[in-house]
């Protein structure tokens, strides 16, 4: 449940007056869409490093969404490209490789590299960081939406998330409990075979294009959310959505009016950029 300040915050947001109670202003009692840190708070730190988990954090993000890949001695790490080169310095530490997909790196080679300088040199040594360690800055202190990747040349990725979470069994009870994990994809097999193996856990499939009705109804045989971007979203898919009872999170919004359109819509949670838009903080 989202506390008292940040639905303050959305109603502000959103232009709905509040309800005033011996001078002091009271929220509205139905809390406003989840707030999901896409990649961290990337607007402002650089994406999927530990400042951009640890920021979302400070700014009362509902969730951090990460993204899940594997290195080539089989750490799972948070990183959304499939090759390295746009937020590392890649080139630099190791000139002239074949390749520059995550896959292709150790995790040794990954933690050698500088993750932040090209989003600003105040985060010059910034490094990769793995899904563990992503575990260890959330747990009891805000949501995981977890992204397995849809680079396609990995075999195994929703088996071994599911492994790793299993090997943190303390923090999937708790957050489980607390309403603070979930796990999505845009590959529909691998959403599949991930619920097959931790059903318990919440899973969203992911959509550039508005799904058909068949396609949501199928969906509605297993999935708990579908999550599609939020310009091909209307009122229509949400209500659609939420009659086939599953949830709806939007991604990526981060203009105020976009925000505001997505929260009167009624969606269940906005992935952004930029969470203190929606948290005020």
């Amino acid at each position: 449940m989202r506390n008292t300040a940040i639905r303050l915050a959305l109603i502000a947001l959103l232009g709905f007056p509040a309800l005033v109670t011996g001078g002091t202003a009271v929220a509205a009692p139905e809390p406003g869409p989840d707030v999901i840190a896409h990649r961290g708070s990337s607007g402002i730190t650089p994406e999927n490093t530990a400042v951009a988990l640890r920021t979302a954090i400070r700014q009362d993000a509902d969730f951090v969404e990460i993204d899940v890949q594997r290195t080539s001695d089989g750490k799972l790490v948070n990183f959304h490209d499939c090759t390295l080169e746009r937020t590392t310095d890649v080139e630099e530490r190791f000139p002239g490789r074949p390749s520059y997909r995550v896959s292709d790196f150790t995790w040794a080679e990954l933690r050698t590299l500088d993750a932040g300088s090209w989003f600003s040199g105040r985060y010059a040594g910034e490094p990769v960081i793995s899904v563990d360690e992503v575990i260890r800055t959330v747990a009891g202190r805000t949501g995981l939406l977890a992204e397995i990747s849809p680079c396609d040349h990995y075999d195994g990725l929703p088996r071994d998330l599911a492994a790793s979470l299993r090997s943190h069994p303390r923090y999937v009870e708790r957050a489980l409990a607390d309403g603070q994990l979930a796990v999505q994809s845009f590959v529909v097999e691998d959403a599949k075979t991930f619920h097959s193996l931790l059903p318990e856990v919440p899973i969203g499939v992911l959509d550039a294009e508005r799904p058909s009705d068949a396609e949501l109804t199928e969906l509605s045989t297993w999935a708990d959310d579908v999550n599609p971007q939020y310009t091909v979203t209307d009122q229509t898919l949400v209500d659609r959505v939420h009659e086939l009872g599953m949830g709806i999170n939007v991604w990526t919004v981060d203009e105020p009016g976009s925000i505001r359109k997505m929260a009167g819509l009624g969606v269940d949670g906005i992935i952004t950029d930029y969470p203190q838009s929606l948290t005020g903080r």
